[in-house]
């Protein structure tokens, strides 16, 4: 896979599959610019790492849930590497409850990162895609999103929404040659995962087939086959790389 040439976002490439997935297209060639809101130190140690690699690497301090950001960081991009070809829309969290305990504060929050986040960043690249006839947005669901989650109400309807999202801006971007595109990760070594009660741990980790935890770079390289041309007739599909998980 070659990406030398090109130039890419991910949200939430701070740490953990982010910062796997902006490594990772950073390695075959492309500049990298990488959102985050509270790794700011993380961002700018991994642009250290990619401008290493011989390609440009900058980070933006950006909530993922302003429209007003989304638009501010794409123009940043713009101007700093001069194009934009691939969106990785990455940014996740986690506020778990049972539904009748659930606040209105964790349903909004995990709604307007997971999934309000995919919109902001879509809607902002997506001029940018059209007037050039090409692009590729990826974006990262989650296995719960296909089969619901006890206690994740929130997260997995943000994440259901995802996959319905990623479905219609596929058919609604197609005829410009844009490719869009989601992966949903199974359960993976993660700092969102290291803090899961054991017990949860376990049992999910019984789901898998393979025996074994995915790690952040199993997800990249799904990532950047979704943004390379080796896709290129691929669009509105949800790649799972879960070792197994989900036909447990």
């Amino acid at each position: 896979m070659d990406l030398r040439g090109k130039s890419a976002i991910v949200t939430g490439g701070g740490q953990g599959i982010g910062a796997a997935i902006a490594k990772k297209l950073g390695s075959l060639g492309a500049n990298v610019a990488i959102i985050d809101y509270d790794r700011d130190t993380e961002a700018k140690a991994l642009v250290a790492d990619l401008v290493t690699m011989g390609v440009q690497g900058l980070a933006i301090k950006a909530d993922v849930s302003s429209f007003a950001d989304a638009q501010a960081a794409i123009l940043t991009v713009l101007q700093t590497f001069g194009d934009l070809h691939i969106l990785v829309c990455n940014a996740g969290i986690n506020r778990d409850g049972v539904i009748w305990k659930m606040t209105e504060d964790q349903w909004d929050k995990v709604i307007d990162v997971n999934l309000k986040g995919c919109f902001n960043y879509a809607r902002a690249a997506a001029p940018v895609f059209r007037k050039q006839a090409y692009g590729k947005i990826i974006n990262i669901t989650s296995i719960n999103g296909l089969r619901g989650r006890f206690g994740q109400s929130n997260y997995t309807a943000s994440k259901g929404g995802i996959i319905a999202f990623t479905k219609t801006l596929a058919r609604e971007l197609g005829n410009k040659n844009i490719n869009v595109n989601a992966v949903a990760p199974g359960l993976i070594e993660t700092h969102m995962v290291a803090q899961m009660p054991e017990a949860a741990r376990q049992t999910s980790l019984r789901e898998i087939v393979m025996g074994r935890l995915g790690q952040p770079e199993d997800i990249a390289n799904a990532v950047a086959f979704f943004a390379s041309d080796l896709s290129r007739h691929i669009t509105g599909q949800v790649l799972n790389v879960d070792g197994g998980q989900l036909i447990a």
